[in-house]
């Protein structure tokens, strides 16, 4: 039987709860400046390798085929390097509240890749409500975040690690309905492995990582769940699709991203924050309705 809609965005929110984690704790691992951002971008992104070749090995998968592997090259640019390491380097110098900011442009992103990449054609009225969830979580987030003020070389990197992520997202979800969603991830960290494994040995030799175990245990995070385990959740829900619908669940992750930050972090967390987070979830809670009951998967009838 073929999986419903819902299903794909029961999926998706679960991988959405697994990456809300990662804004503030990519924040906690390089704030104390005893790891490198180019260490904590790269070094994560090989232990998930390590995890994924043992998958691999263990359930005996078949090799991609072809252009598969570019396709996976793909991923692997958006999701493993481009949105950990851009991110990494942003917050070093921004609040984990404002560097949100990020997954609240993500959505809109990649819905307009799904359409671009996997010829989705979503209503009007699910675009309308994707623009108004994304504004709502921009104007969201830069509440907590203290405003924009200006546009600083942090902002520019987190406008790149969007564009990364939602390349990577698009591309991943369509490759998951060949390959199976973990396995995706699983392959891309792979082919990934040796440029994160040179990077990293590079940010040791220039500075070797240190830090308290709370640091390593927000790295170890980093590397399990928001580079490995969270998109096992996340392609499937893609998978499934339709993916312009399922990719606004994460308007809901800036929301929580900010809770984490001040529960986490002691990020102030202020009433203006908290009616607007609950208009980011409406949002999406409409958008993700949209022609919830007609909707079909693309190349599954």
């Amino acid at each position: 039987m073929l999986p419903s809609a819902r299903t794909g965005l029961w999926w998706g929110l679960l991988g959405v709860a697994a990456f809300s984690f990662t804004v503030p704790f990519t924040r906690v691992a390089v704030e104390g400046g005893g790891m490198s951002p180019l260490f904590v971008g790269c070094a994560r992104a090989v232990v998930a390798a390590l995890l994924a070749a043992a998958a691999l090995a263990l359930t005996r998968q078949r090799l991609p085929g072809g252009v598969q592997w570019l396709r996976l090259a793909v991923v692997a640019g958006g999701v493993v390097a481009g949105f950990p390491l851009l991110t990494s380097f942003a917050l070093t110098t921004t609040p984990a509240s404002h560097g949100a900011v990020v997954i609240g442009l993500l959505p809109a992103a990649t819905a307009v890749m799904a359409v671009v990449r996997g010829r989705e054609r979503p209503p009007a009225s699910f675009w309308a409500m994707a623009a108004v969830g994304a504004v709502a979580a921009v104007v969201f987030a830069a509440l907590q975040g203290g405003g924009f003020g200006g546009l600083h070389w942090s902002d520019l990197l987190l406008f790149g690690a969007v564009v990364a992520a939602a390349v990577g997202y698009a591309e991943g979800g369509l490759l998951a309905r060949e390959l199976g969603a973990w396995q995706t991830v699983s392959w891309a960290l792979v082919l990934s492995a040796p440029l994160m494994t040179a990077l990293t040995v590079a940010s040791m030799v220039q500075r070797p990582p240190t830090g308290t175990p709370v640091e390593w245990a927000a790295f170890a995070y980093l590397a399990v769940v928001s580079m490995f385990l969270g998109f096992f959740a996340w392609y499937r829900g893609l998978g499934i699709g339709p993916m312009a619908r399922v990719s606004q669940i994460q308007l809901t992750q800036p929301v929580m991203s900010i809770c984490w930050a001040a529960l986490l972090l002691g990020e102030r967390l202020t009433w203006p924050t908290v009616l607007g987070g609950v208009a980011v979830i409406l949002c999406a809670g409409v958008a993700v309705r949209a022609r919830l009951g007609q909707a079909t998967v693309p190349g599954r009838g």
